[in-house]
């Protein structure tokens, strides 16, 4: 472990550092953020009102709206010349939301992150190739600073260009990457096809994130590379990066780093706390943030927690592999739908390559659904080299595929095999949905 002390923790210790930490935080915003001021005074909670941990559940809750209705700076705690760094959203579905580092904050969020290599089996002296993307997205910048804490030789390599990563692995050797999951399975491919053997590198384990996967694609990247995948969690209002991070003894939910993040599961409707065990919105209160502390925030990710043991011997709370995003969640013909649904289908069927797109359509005033897939070329070749979606086993595929995912769905959705590497490649996080339904 990197930190024992902390990441061992009984329950009553850690429960009373969070509450003190809470209480500060409470006390920080309500003084020196002037929304936070706003918000707090209307739910009739005073800092020195804060007592125990369990009072989050008095608190407001933070909302991506609110943050871009306070662009940019509006929810920072420091003065302007306190923050050593800024990053932001891309701001696809509106403005960017802007956060703001302070030193200590950076060094904070370094050590959250070295931590969670450590959890995945990286030690000091690793070569650890990193193709997160850099810049104002909070993953390549965060991992990079966690694995020189830990006294890593860090690779920076980023997101994209494919022979350029497969030269830099076959010849640098790291023990450990880091990237979206399906950018690296692309990256595998890719590999094999100019005549390498990705399980013959020296990697050991793979931290992957920042996009939704499955159990399938997990075991899809361990044969494909011969390492142990493991899943990360974090996001930029939060601080980035190293949130949680899955344990490479366990690989059964991601600990949450407590010290430093309050984590909690409510139902998405109406805000109210659930048991634990049950899954609901992930929401967040920021203990140790300087310059931009966030009360109860909102994610949108859907997962649950538990706080039983790990075997691996961290006693922080654990929540699983996100189900989905609440943005992301389709209703098809009144079934909820999250497209990780689709790709545990896709991985499970031999016959496909893991590449596919999930296509909104409408005809008339319904809704459908068409999955788009690749066919392996290992399939295709016994097929003769030549695709035919009419050709009888093709037909046989198609309607095997499309009994598993009415099974797994619970409503019929369309099936439309491509030929091999004609769905667009991810060059980070992957866009697995398409809606053209205007």
């Amino acid at each position: 472990m990197f930190q024992r002390d902390l990441e061992t923790l009984d329950r009553t210790r850690l429960e009373a550092l969070q509450g003190e930490r809470l209480k500060k935080t409470v006390e920080r915003v309500y003084h020196l953020v002037p929304f936070y001021r706003q918000q707090l005074d209307r739910a009739g909670v005073k800092p020195d009102s804060i007592q125990h941990v369990d009072d989050v559940r008095r608190l407001p809750f933070t909302t991506k709206a609110d943050l871009r209705e306070q662009y940019p700076f509006g929810l920072f705690a420091v003065e302007q010349e306190e923050v050593a760094r800024i990053h932001a959203s891309s701001g696809t579905r509106g403005k960017p939301t802007v956060v703001g580092y302070t030193k200590g904050d950076l060094e904070r969020w370094a050590e959250v992150c070295a931590r969670a290599i450590v959890t995945a089996g990286g030690r000091p002296g690793d070569v650890f190739h990193n193709a997160y993307g850099y810049g104002l997205f909070t993953g390549g910048l965060g991992m990079h600073e966690g694995a020189q804490r830990l006294g890593m030789t860090v690779i920076p390599v980023s997101g994209g260009n494919r022979s350029r990563q497969i030269t830099l692995i076959r010849d640098f050797q790291p023990r450990g990457i880091a990237g979206t999951p399906s950018f690296i399975l692309s990256l595998g491919e890719a590999m094999i096809e100019s005549g390498h053997d990705p399980r013959k590198m020296k990697l050991s384990y793979g931290i992957f994130g920042a996009e939704p996967w499955s159990e399938a694609m997990r075991t899809a990247l361990e044969e494909m590379w011969g390492i142990d995948a493991l899943d990360i969690y974090g996001l930029s209002e939060v601080i980035g990066p190293g949130v949680s991070m899955e344990c490479r003894e366990g690989k059964d939910g991601l600990h949450i780093a407590e010290d430093h993040f309050l984590a909690e599961v409510v139902d998405p409707e109406t805000g109210e706390s659930l048991p634990e065990g049950e899954a609901g919105e992930l929401v967040f209160t920021s203990l140790t943030k300087e310059a931009f502390p966030v009360l109860r925030y909102r994610t949108g990710d859907i997962a649950p927690l538990t706080r039983e043991r790990c075997r691996c011997g961290r006693t922080h709370a654990r929540m699983s592999r996100i189900k989905g995003r609440l943005d992301d969640m389709l209703i098809i013909r009144g079934v909820n739908i999250f497209p990780s649904e689709v790709e545990s289908v896709v991985v499970q069927v031999e016959e496909l390559s893991p590449h596919y797109q999930v296509v909104l359509t409408r005809t008339g005033a319904m809704d459908g659904l068409t999955l788009e897939v690749e066919v392996s070329p290992d399939w295709l070749d016994r097929q003769g080299g030549m695709f035919d979606p009419l050709q009888e086993n093709s037909r046989r595929l198609h309607d095997r595929i499309q009994g598993r995912l009415k099974e797994a769905l619970g409503i019929s959705a369309e099936v439309a095999l491509k030929s091999p590497r004609t769905l667009p490649r991810s060059e980070g996080k992957a866009v697995r949905l398409v809606d053209r339904r205007h």
